[in-house]
């Protein structure tokens, strides 16, 4: 006899092949948009990438599917792009051409480290150097405020005379006198509610968590710019553009920006004698190695009566500056280098010599038998973003040619330096998709979303390595997605469920270990048995409702598991040495 057919898992898994597909879609289109130079992301050149957001409907854009605003996305989404650029009717995506060179003073989103310019009223330029993820992230982010402006223009015209209502001109006058007094703000928020169809409590909301000290009313600035090119681009048809230099366009792909960066790192390697070491190269941030291993004994009497957590905790907060660069300081005077990238990439680095570092204050064992020549010199670079992880890991873990020849060499071919790479390790913020912010992934493979591409590997971390520290572990399969902007819980639902055993996403493991198995057993520029950690720790669950991206920050939740990642890591590496 038949069994019931189970009609809830075929519409869940038709909606996860739809969610599929729609990314799919706007991968290819913004691939054939790049190629083609410009479009117009609200004309009909933008209808695909429009349509397939908004089928998607991405946790982190939360209501964009309604015909209200999304206010949280909206913050989310400004915090990764430039100051001001609800005003510019024109984008300008480029390579590195120089505008540093010039008057112009680059503008830093917040969230995302990229040179910006505002080159006049109407164009903002935007500096691509960190590979193909940029441009996919900037052009997501991009579709879903103009998704989001024409939902103002369509509430401002919302009566049956098609005349802009009554409303839109309160928030112009309101935006137009600048310094506003509580009751004239509060006026100008009840407008505000009705055109982006949220209540005054949550427009009050909002325009707290807007607000800054330079502009405290920025975001009735914000609303007002959204809908006033939108309303113009309705009723004059006076297009928003996004155009590609040519410049980026011949570069992109061609690791410009990582091969400088490696170079770079590979000089200063060499001028310090570490080039033939033993190194250890890890992914994390630029503070929890370091306090890790020298902030115990650069701050004595701040320690005195802490435990580890508590001092690390206590340099992670805001108003702390001055503990921070007393570490810094001990930490340059002690084995620690800095790399400050010059090259575009925006990845800076820390040269960790163990020959230098007294460990007698810190927690690791570092066998003193050891001869300094031998002793691990610890690598650690700040987080790459997307693609731009392979070009970086890519380009460093090829050997150097070193071009100062003398006299007797002039004859010969650059002289091939290999790097005696030990170990990489992989440690970072990841969505996870069971339990909460601060819990630990373990992979024992990356998925790469999109393809047929899968890299399992064999984790040098495991479960038992962070068990009995009030944390939840989980052990199996990551994706690396080609956004997370673009997470959709129908799909993640499916990933999790299946048998692929998906317990996370994040952004670069498949492009870090696609680098480390071509340089290790293609090209065999690294040994064969090169040693891989990878752990991640939870930013958000995008299957909870309100605990996506856009719902805040982890504050001194992540404080605990970065440090304890950073142990383990650290551990392997220095109390195994001698191994």
């Amino acid at each position: 006899m038949c069994g019931k057919l189970d009609m809830s898992k075929i519409k869940g898994r038709t909606r996860a092949q739809e969610s599929t597909n729609a990314i799919e879609r706007m991968y290819i289109t913004m691939r054939h948009l790049f190629n083609r130079g410009f479009y117009k992301p609200m004309g009909i050149s933008g209808e695909t990438l429009r349509q397939s957001l908004l089928q998607l409907r991405p946790e982190i854009y939360g209501s964009i599917a309604e015909d209200k605003v999304e206010l949280n996305g909206l913050m989310y989404i400004l915090d990764r792009l430039p100051v001001g650029i609800e005003e510019c009717r024109y984008v300008n995506l480029t390579s590195d051409e120089g505008y540093k060179k010039s008057h112009f003073q680059p503008i830093i989103p917040p969230k995302r480290r990229r040179n910006c310019y505002r080159v006049d009223e109407e164009q903002m330029s935007i500096e691509i150097t960190r590979g193909r993820s940029d441009i996919y992230d900037i052009l997501t982010h991009l579709t879903f405020l103009y998704v989001e402006s024409q939902k103002i223009c369509r509430r401002v015209y919302a009566d049956d005379t098609g005349e802009i209502n009554r409303d839109w001109f309160k928030l112009e006058n309101a935006v137009r006198k600048g310094k506003l007094t509580r009751a004239e703000r509060e006026i100008a928020l009840i407008h505000v509610a009705n055109i982006i169809g949220r209540t005054f409590e949550e427009a009050l909301d909002a325009h707290r968590a807007f607000a800054t000290k330079q502009m405290p009313e920025r975001f009735l600035h914000i609303v007002y710019w959204m809908g006033k090119l939108a309303i113009e681009e309705e009723r004059d048809n006076d297009k928003r553009t996004i155009t590609f230099s040519p410049i980026l366009r011949e570069r992109l792909g061609h690791h410009i920006h990582g091969e400088a960066w490696a170079n770079t790192i590979k000089k200063t390697l060499q001028k310090n004698k570490l080039l033939h070491r033993p190194i250890h190269i890890i992914s994390a941030n630029m503070h929890s190695v370091m306090n890790s291993v020298y902030a115990s004994e650069a701050l004595k009497k701040e320690a005195s009566g802490k435990e580890r957590l508590e001092l690390y905790e206590a340099l992670s907060m805001p108003g702390n500056g001055t503990m921070r660069d007393k570490v810094k300081a001990f930490a340059h005077k002690n084995g620690m280098i800095s790399i400050d990238d010059t090259s575009g990439t925006n990845i800076d680095v820390q040269v960790f010599d163990t020959a230098k570092i007294n460990f007698s204050h810190s927690d690791y064992d570092l066998d003193s038998a050891i001869p300094d020549e031998e002793k691990p010199v610890l690598f650690v670079m700040d987080y790459a973003f997307g693609e731009q992880a392979y070009e970086t890991i890519d380009e460093l873990l090829k050997p150097y040619k070193d071009k100062n020849k003398t006299v007797k060499e002039t004859e010969k071919k650059d002289k091939l330096h290999f790097l005696n790479v030990v170990s990489v390790s992989i440690m970072g913020k990841a969505g996870i998709l069971e339990g909460g912010k601060g819990d630990l992934m373990i992979p024992s493979a990356h998925i790469f979303e999109g393809t047929a591409d899968n890299y399992p590997f064999k984790n040098e971390l495991c479960k038992a390595d962070f068990e009995g520290h009030g944390l939840k572990v989980f052990e199996g399969t990551m994706i690396t997605v080609l956004g997370t902007s673009l997470q959709n819980k129908d799909l993640l639902k499916f990933f999790h469920d299946s048998t692929w055993n998906v317990v996370g996403l994040e952004m670069e493991g498949a492009h870090y270990q696609k680098a480390i198995q071509s340089a290790s057993r293609i090209r065999k520029s690294i040994a064969e048995d090169v040693k891989v950690r990878y752990a991640y720790y939870a930013s958000d669950n995008p299957l909870e409702t309100g605990s996506t991206l856009a719902s805040g920050g982890l504050g001194t939740t992540g404080v605990k598991p970065t440090y304890l990642i950073t142990r383990r890591i650290l551990e392997q590496i220095l109390n195994k040495a001698q191994n």
